[in-house]
């Protein structure tokens, strides 16, 4: 059989990317498999057994996966890529006051741009990861569209990833449910996959907890942001937390201190170390700005808008909403209220099955209040 071309594809040593890897070798692609990795957990801190994408175990699956079909398999330490692009950033985001969303910087920076330089270093024409969404050609755009598993579909941590970058990626799972990825890896002998457990922690925090990591990773935060002010959404201190780095938008447990009534934190204020408490529909919002964008199925908006359903967290289920460009920013008009917004999570556009683009969230609001204006939101981040 003629190969239809090199490709380099990402094997975390899970069932997904190893699946993915067999099925390019069995459609005649010339398949290398890489390992890359990203963190030592010993480096967290943390006490939890090294699980996931950066074990031994799982680079010794990958790795049994080439050998068995006789395919190159290569391990890449990007400690310090994924340390720069990926720790900095998750642990500043919090220091910010803002939510980090740590994937889509992996996606975008790891499992992409440093992927697709060691492809050039290896003559590989296309890269490949085992993610559950779709990739097609359109009016000269490469377009993201979700993955048929809408329970797996991953087309929301991909808003970043960009159009060059697209244009050599292939996306194997994405016609694929994960029950028929389990049937495929069992029906080549692969059973240890099936049985394999899928970790959905922040693999950094393999604990979970996110306030430890930030203590341990910047000891001085701790004193520096200890004793600021609870308020309430009328400005009322009810109250004296551990610091704003340590709570984000929507956190209803771990608040340390009880209100009176079902608490829910609403908003992080860096500048005068508040955080603000209140009742669940305070989280409500109509609108929001998000910047630093990314866009796929069309490189602008059009002048009139574009109606979207709008997701701004991962497992959202998305809104109905019209959102305008203006210049690097959009404004996005939710046709119902949103509950949690939290600036920097990632805000992902889709028409239809299609992701129309996506960036970060910069700053929520209630239509009819000062910052749904563009000229007043600008001065205030100037």
């Amino acid at each position: 059989m003629e190969s239809k071309g090199r490709v380099l594809v990402a094997m975390s040593g899970g069932i997904d990317s190893s699946v993915a890897a067999v099925l390019l070798h069995e459609q005649g692609y010339e398949v290398i498999g890489m390992t890359m990795k990203t963190w030592d957990y010993a480096s967290s801190g943390g006490d939890k057994k090294e699980t996931g994408c950066c074990s031994l175990d799982s680079i010794n699956d990958a790795r049994h996966i080439a050998v068995s079909l006789g395919f190159p398999h290569y391990i890449l330490d990007i400690r310090e890529e994924f340390g720069d692009s990926v720790i900095d950033y998750f642990t500043q985001e919090y220091v910010d006051g803002r939510t980090p969303n740590p994937c889509v910087m992996c996606n975008t920076h790891i499992k992409w741009d440093a992927l697709l330089r060691r492809a050039d270093q290896l003559g590989c024409e296309f890269i490949a990861t085992g993610h559950y969404a779709q990739i097609r050609e359109e009016g000269g755009r490469h377009v993201i569209s979700k993955g048929v598993d809408a329970l797996k579909d991953q087309s929301y941590v991909l808003w970043g990833v960009s159009q060059s970058s697209l244009a050599r990626t292939i996306l194997p799972l994405g016609g694929l449910t994960k029950a028929r990825i389990r049937e495929m890896a069992t029906e080549r002998g692969f059973v240890d996959l099936v049985n394999k457990s899928e970790s959905y922690e922040i693999c950094f925090v393999p604990d979970n907890d996110y306030r430890g990591f930030l203590k341990r990773r910047l000891p001085e935060l701790e004193a520096e942001v200890a004793g600021g002010n609870f308020v309430d959404v009328a400005g009322k201190v009810i109250g004296k937390h551990e610091g704003y780095p340590f709570y984000t938008v929507g956190q209803r447990k771990g608040l340390g201190k009880a209100f009176g009534f079902p608490a829910y934190v609403i908003e992080i204020r860096k500048e005068t170390n508040e955080v603000v408490i209140g009742q669940i529909e305070d989280l409500n919002r109509t609108g929001m700005w998000v910047g630093q964008l990314n866009m796929q199925k069309y490189a602008e908006i059009p002048d009139a808008g574009l109606e979207t359903i709008t997701k701004v967290r991962y497992k959202d289920a998305g809104t109905d909403a019209i959102i305008h460009q203006f210049a690097d920013k959009i404004k996005v008009d939710f046709h119902d209220a949103v509950s949690g917004i939290a600036p920097g999570q990632a805000a992902v556009f889709y028409e239809g099955n299609d992701v129309v683009g996506g960036g970060w969230i910069l700053k929520s609001y209630q239509q009819g209040s000062v910052f749904e204006n563009y000229q007043s939101f600008e001065v205030k981040n100037a």
